[in-house]
């Protein structure tokens, strides 16, 4: 017990000197005014002023959600119940043609610099079998692109993070460190949540700040919700007037999909009618909201996916469930962010506090495969045939959604569902249904419209800058003299009070492990990257064929149904070298496909695990330490 003692006492006295370093050289970045003489006398002492917010500067909250679809949320258009969402969305404005990067890592990474993923050598992830020795991917955010809340901090906030990280190097995940690439390295005063990609909700892989602690058997988003609301509370009690920003990032909707009961059951039978259903339906809602134009068009199911009735019974029964299990899920995270406004309430903070609610940092996921998922490996070493994925799941149905559903995950015909009224999925660059998510913006005080619809083009790397400009920070040309590389959003600002204005965000080019586009002023050049490992569908195999570029005018066809590819094939060829420019621009050079990932052709150094074994970092417990 004594060495028990000891150690501890000698770890929180390393910890203080590491927080008393990281205070003095903030205090030491201005010059010193005072003067130095050879006695006191002929001296004069000086001290540098605290660094303080802006006169009336704002809270802020971010809210990013995980693998989510634009058709899954209530506010816009779905038939999921997310009463605080919509909420925000009444009170506030919604943002109906913002775009993500169409997977995690590299939306995160995007979003926390306000450059582009690529720019942030976060072209695919900071895991170990994901990344790669090249500027654009070796998964480890630079020091010369300095966070949000990097900077908020250097200007007198508070800043706190909980929930997925997602953008520290395996590497580096472990109690040993270095600790530069874990969110108090980069600007969070503290953190309370997971490094990785995907972990359990009731046995996560857990960080307090710089160590791994033990889950205590809650639902990871109600731990990370209190943590929020005590970081919160802890900082208004010794400082009521400091402004604080708080990155709200839970685990939801992100598979695997576990979810009390309670929640789950609620919506017992409202799934029966099946996924084609819930596409039209939702698709006229959005209509009637006006969150998509009146002329846009439903496209066709996709050709993979079954139309629900030709399911049979046995199907129609795993299947709606799987969506239940879902639906309860989101509305159980809609609940947790309810908590964390209402709190806000209560102590007076909401009418001051700017939120920025991302309902998803991608497109809804084809990780489930066309049968769903309830605890099986997307790398076993022998596919199930439809036959035996559906005898299997119906075998543990009761099991969707328990802690025992560890890798709980929807089939792809309710995924195509979430993301009405798009195409395709989750890592899908080519495709709206991988990049188009709702943002919702809020902040009683200083947004005049109440349930305004915004349709001006952005993107994630826009709410960096549009977040300064709110709160009234300018973007440093250095962070601890580290000078800064450009940041590569645009602000949104301009269109908050002008809904008609012309979008200034012209130009963004997407890239996912083959997949890509480049979108310009309406106009966009796509080309898909077939994988049947992602999707459990062999039928959908083919050869990548990397001159079958499609082209879209979204101004015309917001749905992506028609391509002009052969009717214009000059706009095609301009955009196509279009994207070969941002590409060198941003260091996506190489381009890294899903094979080359799964066939370990990336990252081989020395004791390099093998791919299978990689991939458990991915996907690691609790357990797993």
């Amino acid at each position: 017990m004594k060495k028990k003692s000891m150690w501890k006492a000698l770890t929180s006295t390393l910890l203080l000197a590491t927080t008393a370093k990281q205070t003095l050289s903030a205090q030491t970045a201005q010059p010193y005014q005072g003067v130095v003489g050879r006695t006191l006398t002929e001296s004069k002492e000086w001290w540098p002023e605290a660094e303080k917010a802006p006169a009336g500067a704002p809270n802020v909250v971010w809210i990013l959600l995980d693998d989510v679809g634009f058709g899954a949320a209530g506010a816009f258009g779905g038939l999921i119940q997310t009463p605080t969402f919509d909420n925000l969305a009444a009170n506030g404005l919604r943002y109906t043609n913002f775009h993500t990067c169409a997977i995690c890592a590299p939306t995160r990474a995007a979003l926390l610099t306000g450059r582009n993923s690529a720019s942030v050598h976060e072209s695919g992830f900071s895991h170990t079998v994901m990344s790669a020795g090249f500027p654009g991917w070796d998964g480890r955010v630079p020091a010369t692109a300095g966070t949000i809340a990097e900077i908020l901090r250097d200007n007198g906030y508070n800043t706190f993070a909980v929930g997925k990280y997602g953008v520290t190097p395996d590497e580096e995940a472990t109690d040993a460190g270095p600790f530069d690439h874990w969110p108090t390295g980069q600007g969070f005063d503290h953190f309370f949540g997971f490094l990785g990609s995907q972990t359990d909700q009731y046995k996560p892989d857990l960080v307090e700040d710089q160590a791994h602690v033990r889950p205590d058997g809650r639902h990871l988003s109600d731990q990370i919700t209190d943590k929020a609301i005590g970081y919160i509370d802890r900082q208004k009690k010794a400082a009521p007037n400091k402004p604080f920003f708080l990155y709200y990032a839970p685990g939801a909707t992100h598979a695997p999909h576990q979810v009390d009961r309670y929640w789950s059951d609620q919506y017992k039978g409202k799934f029966d009618e099946g996924w084609d259903a819930y596409r039209e339906k939702v698709f006229e809602r959005q209509k009637k909201l006006g969150v998509i134009p009146a002329s846009a068009k439903l496209p066709e199911r996709n050709p993979d996916i079954k139309a629900w009735d030709q399911l049979s019974p046995d199907e129609k029964k795993l299947y709606a469930r799987f969506m239940e299990v879902y639906a309860g899920y989101l509305t159980y995270t809609d609940f947790e962010v309810g908590r964390l406004i209402n709190h806000l309430k209560e102590l007076h903070q909401l009418d001051n506090t700017l939120i920025f609610v991302m309902i998803g940092d991608n497109g809804a996921s084809k990780e489930g495969t066309l049968n769903g998922t309830v605890d099986q490996s997307l790398l076993r070493s022998r596919p199930l045939s439809e036959k035996e994925g559906i005898d299997y799941n119906l075998n543990k149905i009761g099991e969707i959604g328990t802690p025992s559903a560890t890798n709980g995950n929807y089939p792809l015909g309710w995924a195509q569902a979430a993301n009405t009224p798009f195409k395709y999925w989750k890592q899908d660059a080519n495709s709206e249904g991988g990049t188009h998510n709702p943002l919702i913006v809020s902040w009683p005080k200083g947004i005049k419209e109440r349930g305004g619809i915004r349709t001006q083009y952005g993107h994630v790397i826009d709410i960096f800058p549009s977040t300064l400009q709110l709160v009234g920070v300018k973007t440093p040309e250095e962070i601890r003299g580290v000078k800064q590389q450009p940041v590569e959003g645009t602000s949104l600002v301009y269109s908050i009070d002008d809904a008609n204005a012309p979008s200034r965000h012209t130009v963004q080019y997407y890239y996912i492990f083959g997949s890509r586009s480049i979108y310009d002023n309406g106009w966009k050049a796509e080309l898909a990257y077939p994988s049947s490992f992602i999707t459990g569908n062999a039928a959908s195999k083919q050869s990548f064929d990397e001159n079958a570029w499609e082209l879209y005018n979204l101004n015309d066809d917001y749905t992506e149904r028609i391509d002009l590819a052969k009717q214009f094939p000059e706009k095609l060829a301009q955009l196509k070298a279009e994207f070969e420019e941002q590409a060198k621009g941003h260091h996506l050079y190489p381009y890294i496909t899903w094979d080359d990932v799964f066939n370990g052709r990336i990252h081989r150094t020395p004791g390099s695990k093998s791919f299978a074994d990689a991939v458990k970092d991915i996907t690691k417990s609790n357990e797993n330490q």
